[in-house]
């Protein structure tokens, strides 16, 4: 662009220039934009709590109702385990509680049995220091002991049993009894509930290495960075057909949109915009349910103890497997790794998976270009 008058004619020593705008008035759209940022960065820093709090007191909560002596010994030290869910809305089943929702049916006093299915389940190790999380994914068709609503073994079966036939309990219980940690909280994500997170942080970036067609969804993924929201954002982390390793594949994506949705709102644009960081806390808190015992003021001091943590610090695994198998009464099921899970329960336990990760590189998902 080129500037109709390139040389400045001034008035005289200590005077504005010919024909410019008085000082108050030049200056004037300056001082307010810096006004503007002074309030965002104070909506983003110190009534950030307040607005966290007043969110968090929006929340669903269920009662997990374990005796203390069935479950681990509390973690040494300041490190967390969070056991996270992604369940449905439930489908259903001709009873008075097809309406209901889910902290209605875990505070009634029979589990509607088969009503919600979790397809997504996950251990969030927050370490000691806060500097780093990790989340490890166990494949829905895990063959592995179910634990029931009193914490009592059931029979073997794929792991996303114990949320539909037992709900939150028996579902903690259940992951426990598999890790030997003590999963401090519990909470559960309506997967719907991703079109509305999307839609408030804008879009989540993915990249697609290769085009192909999932036939179940009747949906072509073409290959390429695509900007993902709405409907489109569920169909992304609801794909296994189509893809080579199926349900594998899933738990990577899932993984890999989770990881793009915390870089977005960890990054500048939402957390120094107001609208946007209201409408991210908004449509976060509204598909969320957590456990009783976990009250707005801790879940307020662990975000914001979590403030200077980014995405690069977060890191998602996967439980390992021993191969998969054709079960007579369950179909297809995943076969769990015994004892290099037992060393990954271990490292999360003592707060040491640094090291785990050291001498199993590839166990960590992979970079986000990398993901089919």
């Amino acid at each position: 662009m080129t500037r109709r008058d390139q040389t400045p004619r001034y008035r005289g020593g200590g005077k504005r220039r010919e024909g410019g705008i008085p000082f108050h008035k030049r200056y004037r759209k300056i001082l307010i934009v810096l006004m503007s940022a002074v309030l965002i960065l104070g909506i983003a820093g110190t009534s950030y709590a307040y607005v966290l709090n007043s969110k968090f007191k929006n929340i669903a909560k269920v009662g997990v109702n374990l005796k203390e002596k069935d479950r681990p010994d509390p973690d040494k030290g300041k490190a967390l385990n969070i056991m996270l869910l992604g369940s449905d809305k439930g489908k259903n089943l001709g009873t008075a509680q097809d309406n209901t929702t889910l902290a209605q049916d875990a505070k009634a006093a029979k589990w509607p049995n088969g009503k919600y299915r979790s397809d997504t389940l996950m251990v969030v190790h927050i370490s000691a220091d806060r500097k780093h999380v990790y989340l490890v994914s166990v494949p829905r068709d895990s063959l592995l002991t179910i634990y029931d609503g009193d914490g009592n073994p059931t029979s073997k079966e794929k792991v996303n049993a114990a949320f539909s036939y037992y709900g939150p309990t028996g579902a903690v219980a259940t992951i426990e009894h598999l890790s030997d940690l003590r999963m401090k909280h519990l909470a559960i994500i309506d997967w719907e509930g991703f079109k509305d997170m999307t839609d408030a942080v804008g879009g989540v970036p993915v990249f697609i290495p290769n085009s192909f067609t999932d036939p179940k969804q009747n949906k072509t993924w073409e290959q390429g960075q695509q900007v993902l929201q709405g409907e489109e954002a569920l169909q992304y982390v609801r794909t296994r057909y189509g893809l080579i390793n199926g349900d594998f594949d899933r738990i990577a994506r899932q993984q890999n949109f989770l990881r793009a949705l915390m870089k977005k709102i960890l990054s500048d644009g939402t957390m120094k915009n107001p609208v946007r960081l209201f409408d991210t806390l908004e449509s976060i808190t509204r598909n969320l349910t957590v456990d009783s015992s976990w009250q707005p003021g801790d879940m307020r001091a662990l975000a914001l103890s979590l403030r200077g943590t980014t995405a690069d610090n977060v890191t998602f695994m996967t439980l390992p497997v021993a191969g998969t198998s054709t079960d007579p009464t369950y179909g297809s099921v995943v076969n769990v790794d015994e004892a290099r899970s037992k060393e990954l329960f271990t490292a999360l336990k003592s707060d040491t998976v640094d090291d785990y990760l050291t001498k199993y590189p590839d166990a960590a998902l992979k970079p986000p270009k990398d993901v089919q």
